[in-house]
């Protein structure tokens, strides 16, 4: 019989100034929606994974991480010299799911407003769904799970370290789950002012690169109604103006005579007469 050889676990080599999960215990992820993915992560039978890597996320192994559209890359130390790439694609949705994405969301007044004002509201995640862009991924399968580590478990302790950092990127930015899907904070707040507006918004020279518009998103934006309900116009008069009431013409003391006589203390019927003469001098004067 062949004596089994124990090797003790690795360690992974220290890393100066690597990324660390800000949360030291518990949970991670703060907000609404960097939770939320992490609880998509678990529904994949993944939890037992996932929580390999959060000994690297805490301790600071991730060395990089960038979302791009359709991609997450990330350079993680491991164990030996040279650190391990890791990748994580999600297919960005087409130019007319956008489209379809961004119309449903222009016609919900608060989901929008809190969008523009940098929030990312619950209601988003069943708007995008309804509109056939879920934001989160829907199967295990739909994630293209990458690492250069001999590890053949998906996901490993260097794609789940990966996962962790990710929520709480959301948590810090919650448009890169957006960008994550193919579209960038200032393209999606645009469209959503033009929606909003029924036209186009001029833009600073910062903001002002247009997103590409495929021939499909034209052909589905073409003939839509405004928004019934516009808050963000709410200051704008109706067009035309509607007619102003006429004016009716009282005798100048009519508010005087409504009122009580007042008490000796004050001047009484004295009074009253000097500010009769008053009124009628004033309305005269018009």
């Amino acid at each position: 019989m062949t004596e089994r050889r124990w090797y003790p676990p690795s360690r992974p080599r220290a890393v100066e100034n690597g990324l660390k999960a800000r949360s030291s215990r518990g949970a991670i992820g703060s907000s609404w929606w960097s939770r939320r993915f992490l609880e998509v992560l678990e529904s994949f039978a993944m939890g037992n994974r996932l929580t390999r890597g959060r000994a690297y996320a805490r301790k600071g192994q991730v060395v990089s991480l960038e979302v791009t559209p359709g991609e997450v890359r990330a350079v993680v130390q491991g164990s030996r010299v040279r650190p391990y790439r890791v990748g994580i694609g999600l297919a960005p949705f087409t130019e007319l799911v956008w489209a379809r994405a961004e119309i449903a969301l222009s016609e919900h007044a608060l989901p929008s407003a809190k969008l523009l004002a940098g929030e990312v509201p619950p209601e988003l995640e069943d708007l995008f769904g309804a509109a056939g862009a879920p934001l989160f991924p829907r199967a295990v399968k739909e994630l293209d799970q990458r690492c250069s580590c001999p590890d053949r478990e998906v996901p490993c302790k260097h794609l789940a370290a990966t996962f962790y950092l990710l929520a709480e990127a959301f948590d810090a930015d919650p448009f890169l789950i957006l960008r994550w899907r193919g579209r960038e904070r200032e393209s999606l707040l645009r469209r959503l002012r033009e929606l909003r507006a029924d036209g186009p918004v001029d833009e600073p020279d910062e903001l002002a690169e247009p997103a590409p518009a495929a021939a499909g998103a034209a052909l589905a934006l073409a003939d839509l109604p405004p928004p019934a309900h516009q808050p963000d116009r709410f200051w704008l008069p109706p067009a035309p103006l509607p007619a102003r009431p006429a004016t009716l013409h009282v005798e100048p003391d009519l508010l005087l005579r409504q009122l009580p006589t007042p008490g000796a203390v004050l001047g009484g019927e004295a009074l009253v007469a000097e500010l009769r003469t008053a009124y009628q001098r004033f309305g005269a004067a018009e």
